[in-house]
């Protein structure tokens, strides 16, 4: 039995809550240190290298968070009052607590899209003119692959789609890609490729990568000497944290094979769930490690879903009123994905009477 599983029995909460492996744990033990604020720090840079060479940009900078790194990456691109294209549901503009606007004191432009997935089209389609009245466009921020779309992933066309259309207009764009490395392994390409279109890219190491916190950015040396200022105002200048950093480089080095895994686990969740009466599962569009399930023709809300499962020891998050969010990771096998299938079975057969 796995630590994660004599805490909670099966969790696919999040895999933001997968536990640091035990070459992890040593590494950071073992971990040369120094002042990072000062750039003595050199498992962080290290780490800083390595990420920058997965993603084939110049430079890049080790932060504490996904949420800093992309409220950085923002404040690198734009000044105070100018436009930033933002898909309504992604992480950037609905999950991180108003900085864009409380911080970054940037303008948010929503525009919908599919599974929270934009094209070239949306993005012209929004774009100003040139005018006083109007706020400069200045940033595209994309999502690879998207959260709250259940894991839904941009394609190499796209993702060049995308970036030609930003570029037309002078557009910068940044690739929220804190899921990174499952969206490389769904299309079977290196992160680099995914990389190619965006000017800036944010990676999270505490995802399924295992690590136990912080994440990267990654761009141009001049991009990341803006960055590093940004980060420095935010507070997220670190000293020692080669410690952690240490972890993040373990996680580059073993974790691959873990999140094609990964992947291929949800892919069985969503196939399974989605022939059980009164489950609504798109399986086709699963292509990383999000499964969302929409239960309500079982006449269950996404709390009353959650708690059944948590009867039997299997931790889900909710999405009101009706979808429940399966995420794996490192610490939920096939024979677990089996267990949560049978006991998605058992909920469905006493809601269905």
């Amino acid at each position: 039995m796995s630590e994660m599983q004599a805490m909670c029995g099966i969790n696919l909460f999040s895999d933001t809550q997968t536990l640091p492996t035990d070459l992890m744990r040593q590494a950071m033990m073992d971990a040369e240190v120094g002042d990072d604020v000062y750039g003595q720090d050199p498992t962080v840079r290290r780490l800083e290298e390595r990420l920058a060479g997965e993603v084939a940009k110049e430079c890049a900078l080790f932060v504490p968070s996904g949420h800093m790194g992309n409220l950085v990456c923002v404040m690198a691109h734009c000044k105070a009052g100018d436009e930033v294209i933002v898909e309504e549901t992604s992480h950037l503009y609905s999950a991180e607590s108003g900085s864009l606007a409380a911080i970054a004191h940037v303008m948010p432009r929503i525009v919908r899209g599919r599974d929270g997935l934009l094209d070239g089209a949306d993005v012209r389609a929004v774009l100003r003119c040139d005018d006083i009245h109007y706020p400069r466009t200045t940033l595209l921020c994309i999502e690879n692959p998207h959260n709250a779309g259940g894991g839904a992933v941009l394609s190499l066309p796209e993702l060049r789609d995308l970036s030609v259309a930003a570029k037309e207009h002078g557009l910068a764009v940044h690739l929220d890609g804190a899921r990174l490395f499952n969206a490389a392994a769904a299309l079977n390409v290196a992160a680099a490729d995914i990389c190619e279109s965006a000017d800036s890219v944010m990676v999270c190491l505490s995802k399924g990568l295992s690590a136990p916190a912080g994440s990267v950015v990654a761009g141009s040396r001049a991009f990341i000497a803006e960055a590093r200022r940004a980060r420095k105002l935010l507070g997220g200048g670190m000293r020692q944290v080669g410690v952690l950093a240490a972890a993040g480089l373990v996680g580059l080095d073993t974790m691959m094979d873990q999140l094609r895994a990964d992947n291929e686990n949800a892919r069985l969740l969503a196939e399974s769930l989605a022939k059980l009466p009164g489950h609504r599962v798109e399986w086709s569009r699963v292509r990383t490690n999000i499964v969302n399930a929409n239960v309500e023709g079982l006449q269950l809300s996404s709390d009353e879903y959650v708690a059944k499962l948590a009867e039997h020891g299997i931790l889900a998050s909710k999405r009101p009123p009706h979808v429940v969010r399966f995420v794996t990771n490192r610490h939920v096998d096939r024979e677990d994905i089996g267990r949560v299938i049978e006991v998605a079975k058992r909920i469905g057969r006493a809601a269905c009477g």
